[in-house]
């Protein structure tokens, strides 16, 4: 594949590939129909995980042989979906040629059997009853439902057929047609003569959505199910859709809502500039895509267009160019006058790709199959009657940009949809839409909000002040950016990595770094960072005159200094700072999963690419290649020794050596057993090594070892070699061993340096390898720039909290007593700065991994406190006000103790309780994990008993 599959893509593919052969496999045996449904959410990427699959069968894998002469026939509900699949498969799957996928045309399709190899496109439109396909006549010798039945009869051992049932684009009538048509192929037709296909591979959603299908048939059915939590730990879909209507009895509803969806945008084209800005990606170019009503009697809409337009740049501060601006009206591909600008047709699946579109007018064309990540604010002019098609819409922009959740800058992790002819009741319709459509548990977390009264608030560690500084040298502006204009000839880009799938921006992209050549950009020296870009930015506001006076630019610096002055009077403590702190002290934060997605090996090679790549270690996956190639010749040498080499080649030569390689049938599953690899006829010693490398992870190790090692006289003699090393079952546990330490070790050495990288993508793609190497992974603690915090009725104002709005200086946040009252107490020590609040299961919080029946599972503690140190600046404390009712109380005191203990530079961390005086006055008991006694008493705790007296001997009141 030309793209790395998420961990739990590849935990699926390999399910789905493993239940393929168990079906084609009992199939061969006892002609019962197989069927494989697999159900995935939204934003799996099911089509993707099917190309893998695809070209794993097609080509092999390291479980299974490659089955050249396979036959793929994949079915849907209509052409654009067919369409789609095909160039995703083009684009993704590189192995697979284009030529090798065929769209069945009525025109031209005429074959007696499919061919060996290939793979079908066919829809349910074009097997009605008055297609030219199901029809003999005009030329046609064969009909489609001829073909296929040749094609069972013939071929069923290779025949795989896919029925994409998870992008169902019709409704009612039709949706109802596309049915009956695909349960012919899972029940046969007699009337059409063609019997049950023996292997169906079923794409949904749902589960029920596909049990209504196979419902009534005889078929044995395999499942192979990803969940909601894994695609929402991926990072490939937003964390939260919000819809936004007018309060009851609003008049002129729907400008209203227009200029706040306009402000939504500018809001998103602001974060994405700065976000693309500092960490060096090229730009995304945020859409906002306006629904419009159709029109009447000759009207193309009804909605005025012109208005829209001017309301927009109104909000903005934009004027709207030519070719930024686009229809998809289905009744005319003209070109429009709006508002004096060109409006020109643009088809549907091109959107995604012109950089250039910035607004989107459409109707009704955009639901199916369509993807557009870049659209992240919706506006629709419908009214409350449509909320299945709008739900359906809305399931198509839960995509992010950039394949991943962005942990600098929380507003980026949302998409906002805008309904001024819906109310409270009619949203909720929308989201019961949006479940039924995209599964019941769509991994998004949906709200709903008036205008005013807003579920979320934007806190930040960049007040407003300091966001009105003058712009950092060379880089762009806002204005700058959605103009088009660059007043810089030297601009650099680098690539998005949502942008295509070789990483190559589109031709039109504009850039969004500069370089002048009059003015110095200060830039710093990273790891892994190679940029032209500055060191020191500061956020990206559009351009606005300069006012000079008589006094010339010496009047704009001390109108700059005046504003710094009263910025630093205003705020308490320097909050960049603090961040700053915090994000470099490498304190750990875990990752807890139910199981191990990649093995050691995998994860160590990930890991030296990545030291390599980031140039922290430029050595390391040499030495790792080169380690495992001297294990290689170690064993060689060894078997000469004790006399037993040339045996084992000559049973690699007569192929009679251990395999784990499976057929096409999943038959050869014998873990070890000796038994003839390949048919007698097979003595390609090549096949073995090729074999053998994928066992050792495709990391060409095999070719090191000959490049060292190679015997000229015998050029396949290295190859044998290799072979024997994998073949040997203790060779193998000796190298997964090894892999696992190295592993570790390359973690604990370089973790700390991987914490001071300014480039979020070498971070995440750390995170990716620690995550999937083990079940409880350790990572770098880091706070982002930018959060969302949920509003908050009755919430209490608090200006000593690290992020607050931007607009107040302050973050209203509601908590329950004896948290406010731990708070108030902590803001009256002297050396106090400021306070967190730890997100429960946030994407950015701390979490700590404890032990409760056996089970390992996160907490997250509710505050970091952080004061003021002589030494170092700041200190960082860790506070959890815990009832001792709870039956965790043991399994969490022991987990803050182990973590206090790997993190010696963090200062009090500490389970606190609840108690009285003798007065009855509400008193704090503290157990502090930070000292190494009361840490080794709890360590050997056994029950709770023990934990409540440790509180009452060494808690600290206060």
């Amino acid at each position: 594949m030309r793209v790395e599959l998420f961990p739990f893509q590849k935990r699926a593919l390999a399910d789905i590939r493993m239940k393929t052969a168990e079906a084609m496999g009992s199939y061969h045996r006892t002609h019962a129909p197989q069927v494989v449904s697999f159900t995935a959410p939204t934003g799996a990427g099911k089509t993707i995980i099917m190309s893998a699959l695809i070209e794993d069968i097609l080509f092999g894998d390291d479980q299974y042989v490659e089955q050249p002469d396979a036959i793929i026939v994949w079915l849907s509900d209509s052409p654009q979906l067919n369409e789609q699949s095909k160039q995703k498969i083009d684009s993704k799957a590189d192995k697979i040629r284009l030529s090798q996928c065929v769209t069945v045309s009525e025109e031209s399709f005429d074959k007696e059997m499919f061919e060996n190899g290939h793979i079908y496109f066919l829809n349910t439109q074009k097997l009605s009853v008055t297609s030219k396909l199901t029809k003999n006549g005009d030329g046609r010798t064969y009909t489609i439902w001829q073909t296929l039945a040749n094609t069972v009869r013939e071929k069923s051992d290779r025949l795989y057929f896919i029925i994409d049932e998870a992008h169902r684009g019709m409704q009612g009538r039709e949706a109802s047609k596309a049915t009956t048509i695909m349960q012919k192929f899972l029940k046969g037709s007699s009337s059409d003569g063609i019997p049950p296909m023996p292997v169906v591979i079923g794409m949904s959603a749902t589960t029920q959505r596909f049990n209504a299908l196979v419902e009534g048939t005889s078929s044995t059915i395999h499942k192979s199910i990803v969940t909601t939590d894994e695609v929402r730990a991926s990072g490939l879909l937003k964390d939260r859709i919000v819809i936004t209507y007018p309060e009851e009895g609003t008049v002129n509803n729907d400008m209203a809502i227009l200029q706040a969806a306009a402000d939504d945008w500018k809001e998103k084209w602001e974060h994405w500039t700065q976000y693309c800005f500092e960490q060096h990606y090229a730009y995304v170019n945020p859409i906002l895509i306006i629904q419009v009503l159709n029109g009447t009697d000759d009207a193309l809409t009804d909605t005025n267009l012109d208005d829209c337009i001017a309301k927009i740049e109104e909000r903005t501060g934009f004027k709207l160019e030519s070719g930024q601006v686009v229809h998809t009206f289905g009744g005319t591909t003209a070109t429009l006058t709006v508002n004096g600008l060109e409006v020109r047709y643009e088809e549907p699946s091109n959107i995604a790709d012109d950089r250039n579109i910035r607004v989107v007018f459409f109707k009704e064309n955009l639901s199916t199959g369509w993807d557009c990540p870049r659209a992240e604010t919706m506006m629709s002019f419908k009214h409350a009657s449509d909320a299945t098609y709008i739900a359906q819409l809305l399931g198509r922009m839960v995509r992010t940009p950039m394949q991943m959740h962005i942990q600098v800058d929380d507003v980026l992790n949302d998409v906002h949809l805008y309904l001024p002819y819906f109310n409270e009741d009619t949203v909720k319709d929308v989201v019961e839409a949006l479940q039924s459509t995209e599964g019941g548990d769509i991994p998004t977390d949906i709200y709903g909000e008036s205008l005013s009264g807003k579920r979320f608030e934007t806190l930040t560690v960049k007040p407003k002040k300091k966001k009105e500084d003058q712009p950092t040298p060379g880089q762009m502006t806002l204005f700058d950016v959605f103009s088009g204009q660059t007043s810089d000839p030297q601009t650099t880009s680098t690539p998005t990595e949502a942008s295509g799938a070789d990483g190559s921006a589109a031709p039109s992209q504009t850039t969004i770094e500069q370089t002048s050549p009059s003015e110095p950009t200060g830039q710093s020296y990273q790891p892994g960072i190679e940029s032209s870009a500055p060191a020191q930015s500061t956020p990206v506001t559009p351009q606005t005159p300069i006012v000079t006076t008589p006094s010339g630019s010496n009047s704009e610096v001390s109108v700059q200094e005046n504003q710094s002055e009263e910025a630093e009077e205003e705020d308490l403590f320097d909050r960049e700072a603090v961040m700053k702190f915090i994000n470099d002290a490498g304190l750990l934060s875990y990752n807890v999963r139910a199981l191990r997605i990649n093995d050691y090996l995998k994860s160590l090679y990930r890991m030296a690419h990545l030291l390599t790549m980031s140039k922290l270690h430029r050595e390391a996956i040499r030495e790792v290649q080169d380690e495992i190639v001297e294990m290689i010749h170690n064993y060689v040498e060894s078997l000469k020794a004790a006399g037993k080499y040339d045996d084992l080649v000559q049973q690699v030569k007569q192929f009679k050596l251990a395999t784990q390689i499976f057929d096409a049938f999943g038959e050869t599953v014998d873990n070890y057993s000796v038994h003839d690899m390949f048919t007698t006829t097979d003595t390609d010693i090549e096949r073995q090594f090729q074999i053998a490398d994928v066992k050792l992870g495709r990391e060409g190790i095999g070719m090191a070892y000959g490049n060292k090692y190679m015997d000229f006289a015998d050029l396949t003699a290295f190859k044998v070699d290799v072979i024997l090393f994998v073949a040997d079952e203790e060779c193998m546990k000796r190298l997964h061993s090894y892999a696992e330490e190295r592993f570790h070790g390359l973690n604990d050495d370089y973790r700390r340096y991987i914490a001071t990288i300014d480039s979020e993508k070498i971070r995440k793609e750390y995170d990716s390898i620690v995550s999937d190497g083990d079940p409880v992974s350790k990572h770098n603690f880091r706070l982002p720039e930018t959060i969302q915090v949920p509003h908050e009725a009755g919430g209490k104002e608090y200006r000593d909290h690290l992020f607050v709005s931007e607009a107040t200086g302050t973050a209203k946040l509601k908590l329950n007593g004896w948290e406010a009252e731990l708070i108030e107490t902590e803001e009256k020590r002297p050396d106090f700065v400021c306070w967190i609040r730890n997100p429960s299961r946030g994407s950015w919080a701390l979490c700590i991994p404890y032990e409760i029946d056996g089970e390992i599972r996160p907490t997250y503690p509710d505050f970091i406190v952080v004061r003021k140190d002589d030494r170092v600046g700041y200190v960082i404390d860790i506070l959890e006000p815990h009832s001792p009712d709870f039956k965790d109380n043991l399994g969490k005191a022991k987990g803050f103790a182990e973590y206090a203990r790997q993190n010696p530079g963090v200062g009090r961390i500490q389970l606190i309780r609840m108690s009285k005086d003798a007065a009855g006055k509400n008193q704090f008991k503290r157990l502090d994990m930070y000292r190494t006694a009361i840490r080794d008493k709890v360590s050997h705790a056994i029950n709770t008993d023990e934990l409540d007296h440790i509180f009452d001997t060494d808690g600290i009141i206060g």
